[in-house]
This record gives structure tokens, sequence and C-alpha cells, in this order.
């Protein structure tokens, strides 16, 4: 009698165990898919400024406004420094650009832009969300 109930126990606790693992396993993909979720959020925003900033350029705004100050200040305390880096890392990219252009080396942004450009076409094609 008393091994009926430590098999049933036993087999109790298996089965427990066996959905607590799957409980555990949904949180981590829900939280995977969160995630992706805010990287694409942020990379759109990080985007969206860099385009303002080139369309106050063209449009003779003074650069580092109030207004544009703010806004960064808000993306880099909602984003963290991954903001700053992703941010820089982007300039990098369009000064190798800027480089390859001048010495002649053909680069990808040239294939998908076929010729005429402008800076933010460059900058939809270096900055892909």
């Amino acid at each position: 009698m008393l091994e009926f109930f430590l098999i049933g126990a036993l087999i109790g606790m298996f089965l427990m165990r066996r959905k607590q693992r799957k409980l555990s396993l949904d949180a981590e993909l829900q939280e995977l898919i969160a995630s992706a979720g805010r990287t694409k959020e942020s990379a759109e925003e990080i985007r969206a400024f860099l385009l303002r900033v080139i369309a106050d350029e063209r449009n003779e705004i003074e650069s580092f406004n109030d207004s544009q100050l703010a806004e960064a200040k808000r993306i880099i305390e909602k984003i963290g420094p991954g903001a700053f880096f992703w941010m820089t890392h982007i300039a990098t990219q369009l000064a190798f650009l800027s480089a390859a252009q001048i010495n002649g080396i053909p680069t990808n942004v040239n294939a998908e832009l076929d010729g005429a450009a402008t800076a933010e076409d460059v900058v939809r094609i270096v900055v892909q969300v």
C-alpha cells in the first residue's frame, strides 16, 4: 500500500516538473519575441532620428539645437549605451562608404541605389531594420 502511494507521488512530481519546464520555455520564448520587438523599435527610432537630422541640415536648421539634443537624450535614456554605440557604428559605416566612394571602390550601396542617391537613401540602406 505504501509502495503505491510512493509511486503515485513520484509520478505526480515527474508530471509537475514536466509542466513547469514547459511553462519556463514558454516564458523564455515570449521574452525573446519581446526583445526582438524592442530591438526593431529601437532601430527604427534611431533611423528616424538620423533622417530628422539630415532633414534639419538640408533645411538649414541650426545643428545641436535644443530640440535635437532633447531627442538624442531621450533616445539614449530609453535605449541606453547601445544607442550611442549604434549611432557611432552607423557613422563609421558611412565614413567607410565615403572613403570607398572617393577611392572609386564599388560598394553594395552603389549596387542598391544604382546611380543617384540622397543622404536619406543611403541611411535607409545602411541602417536596415
